[in-house]
């Protein structure tokens, strides 16, 4: 493009290539988007559980999520930073209002990070489990249940993949407040 008096032609004085609202938009999206995989994935987990009867009735072997204190902590953790999310929504809509709030970004980027580590602890003290769940460690002693307990293992495993969706969803959003507080400076 030529340059006439300063300003390229085609592009106003003052705009930049991307309108102000689309970052804070994408951010309450990604917002809702980790509320539906965080809390999505509390919910499986917490409602998971299987009972499977041997030769007698009498004889019964129960799988629950509450069996393990590292899923505990996975729900735990995923119900607090869902929690957060819920509340932070009304922030992430103020920086769609007003693009050129900074101080609200920047609590905001802080608590992310705070939990988004929160979240990523839960979801890896979880995975743990259940790859110890499904592959067992003859060293340890730990026996693969997944053979017995298919669909226990089913649903702890989509657990995981909801609470990697939120990790991943906080991942974008740092991301992508770091983009819009450099471009107010």
């Amino acid at each position: 493009m030529t340059k006439m008096g300063g300003i390229e032609l085609g592009q106003a004085k003052g705009s930049t290539s991307t309108p102000k609202r689309v970052l804070p938009i994408i951010d309450f999206i990604l917002r809702l988007l980790a509320i539906v995989g965080t809390l999505g994935s509390a919910i499986v987990m917490a409602t998971t559980d299987e009972t499977l009867t041997f030769s007698t009735q009498f004889v019964r072997f129960r799988a629950e999520y509450d069996d393990l204190p590292t899923f505990t902590f996975f729900v735990v953790a995923n119900v607090i930073v869902s929690g957060y999310l819920l509340l932070s929504l009304p922030l992430s809509f103020f920086n769609i209002v007003r693009s050129t709030a900074k101080n609200s970004r920047i609590i905001l980027i802080i608590f992310d990070a705070a939990m988004m580590a929160f979240l990523t602890a839960g979801a890896a003290a979880a995975a743990a489990i259940v790859y110890l769940a499904h592959k067992g460690n003859a060293r340890a002693n730990w026996f693969a249940i997944c053979q017995q307990f298919n669909s226990f293992c089913e649903r702890i495993s989509g657990a995981l993949i909801g609470s990697f969706v939120g990790i991943a969803a906080f991942i974008l959003l740092i991301l992508l407040s770091a983009v819009a507080l450099s471009r107010r400076n």
